[in-house]
């Protein structure tokens, strides 16, 4: 597991990998700054590199800050990296109702056909989808 920390100290991603059904999951908490959204999805690309993983669950649920102003740097450089390094499948739980779940859909329409992206509003959902995907069975 790799966690990162804000400047104040307080966890603001962790980063599994969950070799026995080969999906990294990321769960976002609080408030990130735009520095931070680069360091983690950074540090993501760094772990689908390690691992050779195609499939994704991104947990925004507990996540309250903004990060739309982090969406043209997502768009233009960490969408092709991801595809690059494999991603397929990214599975992504927005916080309904906070300003994250409207930047999720933006990201959603960069996405294109880069890799399949789907909006949830709960991580059984987004594990359902993964497994549909991936045919594996997926706990977190």
């Amino acid at each position: 597991m790799r966690e990162f920390k804000s400047a104040t100290g307080k966890t603001f991603l962790t980063i599994n990998f969950d070799s026995k059904n080969n999906l990294i999951y990321n769960n976002w908490i609080g408030y990130a700054s735009s520095e931070n959204i680069m360091q983690g999805a950074t540090s993501f690309l760094e772990v689908l590199q390690e691992t050779n993983c195609a499939s994704t669950i991104t947990d925004n649920s507990e996540f309250v800050g903004p990060w739309e102003n982090s969406i043209e740097w997502l768009c233009e450089n960490w969408i092709p990296s991801a595809r690059a390094a494999g991603l397929k499948f990214y599975a992504h739980i927005a916080n309904k109702g906070s300003f994250a779940d409207e930047a999720a859909r933006k990201l959603a329409n960069c996405v294109e056909s880069a890799f399949e992206m789907k909006v949830f509003e709960s991580l059984m959902d987004a594990q359902e989808w993964i497994k549909s995907k991936t045919q594996v069975t997926v706990t977190v």
